[in-house]
């Protein structure tokens, strides 16, 4: 009796654990994760499926993970860049303190079309309001996520987003309550801007989210202003505060995490935190000591930051990355090969798996057991005609528009370019209606 599975992807190129090109293979899945790899022959000996997708067209690899990107931002696009600091609190906290519902479920819808066509199949959010209506978006869109909710409660905040530690925390308990485990979803505990919260919320948070078994995320020495904060009332730098709290392990999540110093670093590597760096946001501030933290065996994702900081592109994001480290570390040391394509493919994949509570050294990659959240790259590219080093052309050469197909969980969510779980035309046109009557430009007619 053959054994029950629900989809094949028929004779695909796929990159493999080593990232180099595995040529005509399928790949079976099942109840959303890789049951097997092989021939199509073999397969239909011991297997029979629900669905099936021609992968003749397509170059397979596991889809990228945003690990840092807001969704409450999404309709700040174009309005941040070249700007003046401090962009958070000139810019987007008032901005944040204006949300609406209609505007939290339209940014999600937008987020998650541009993630899908990006090649993006897990997210971690940030955090803002009305986070509910976001969970609806993207548990129909089939995309693997993590919520929070904005919590602060500094004295001073608009009073649309005003609150105390106690009503932060009950915020995302109905968050937790209602989405953790909806769809592909899951809820995280947050300290959205750390100089923003009091002692109070951070150990609640911390607590609450070790009583959930789920993360506690936070934005770490992005500003050397936050880091002079703590130094001035605490005499500790950020990291060195929240060790002194007992509030870092590896459910922690660091965003950004620039500004570090050696006993931070140290701290990080004992305590195995997790890092986010987010290549196009952080170029305006520092240049993080990733090939350090590689060493000391940190786990490190990549993230965007959100729609206001350059898009949803993680090609793009691992693009920059690249350069960034090449002049900030390899040039000193004459060492073009400081950070490879494969490392940072494998942060973008892996790493991102691995902050969004997936399974380190399985998930990530394409091979048994490991979460089925794969994409496509359209090989009628010429640039993935003469490719040389795989991995190098695809860190180099592909883009967003070069997905032609994602699957995440097992499920297709797009197929030869038509996204298959949203309606993107009535979408596209709410946020076409949405510009022209909130967003005045100088229009040429």
């Amino acid at each position: 009796m053959k054994h029950q599975a629900d989809l094949l992807i028929r004779n695909s190129d796929y990159l493999n654990e080593t990232f180099e090109l595995t040529e005509g293979k399928s790949i079976l899945i099942s109840d959303g994760k890789i049951e097997a790899v092989g021939a199509a022959a073999e397969l239909e000996e011991r297997y029979q499926w629900k669905e099936e997708l021609d992968g003749s067209g397509c170059i397979y690899m596991p889809g990228l993970v945003d690990s840092h990107m807001h969704t409450g931002q999404q309709l700040l696009r174009g309005r941040v860049l070249d700007e003046m600091p401090m962009i958070w609190t000139r810019i987007m906290l008032p901005y944040e303190s204006t949300l609406t519902p209609e505007k939290m479920r339209l940014s999600a819808q937008a987020a998650a079309l541009e993630m899908i066509h990006a090649g993006t199949t897990g997210f971690i959010d940030a955090g803002s309001y009305f986070m509910e209506e976001a969970a609806k978006v993207y548990a129909g869109s089939g995309l693997r996520g993590a919520l929070s909710y904005s919590t602060m409660d500094q004295a001073g905040l608009p009073e649309s987003i005003a609150m105390d530690a106690g009503t932060a925390i009950q915020k995302t308990d109905e968050l937790y309550e209602g989405f953790h485990g909806f769809g592909n979803l899951k809820v995280y505990y947050s300290l959205r801007s750390l100089i923003s919260c009091s002692e109070e919320l951070i150990l609640r948070a911390a607590e609450r989210a070790k009583e959930k078994q789920t993360m506690l995320q936070a934005h770490m020495n992005e500003y050397p202003g936050e880091i002079n904060f703590y130094m001035e009332r605490k005499q500790l730098r950020p990291y060195e505060y929240l060790e002194s709290l007992g509030v870092l392990g590896e459910h922690f999540l660091g965003a950004h995490s620039l500004l570090l110093s050696e006993q931070e670093i140290e701290i990080l590597k004992d305590r195995k935190v997790r890092v986010c760096h987010c290549p196009f946001s952080n170029c305006g501030k520092a240049a993080p000591h990733t090939p350090e933290l590689l060493k000391r065996g940190l786990v490190i994702g990549l993230g965007t930051d959100g729609a206001a900081h350059g898009g949803l592109s993680l090609f793009n994001e691992m693009k920059i990355f690249r350069s960034v480290m090449n002049l900030t570390f390899g040039v000193p040391l004459a060492e073009p090969a400081v950070m490879p394509a494969k490392t940072i493919l494998k942060m973008a994949m892996e790493g991102g798996q691995a902050c969004l509570g997936g399974s380190a050294g399985l998930d990530g990659a394409i091979r048994p057991g490991a979460r089925a959240d794969i994409i496509g790259l359209d090989k009628n590219r010429i640039y993935l005609a003469a490719y040389g080093q795989i991995a190098n052309t695809i860190l180099e050469s592909v883009n967003a528009g070069d997905v032609r197909d994602s699957i995440c969980a097992g499920k297709v969510l797009m197929k030869d370019y038509e996204i298959l779980t949203m309606d993107e035309q009535r979408i596209y046109q709410e946020a076409v209606s949405y510009t022209h009557l909130t967003l005045p430009t100088k229009r040429i007619v």
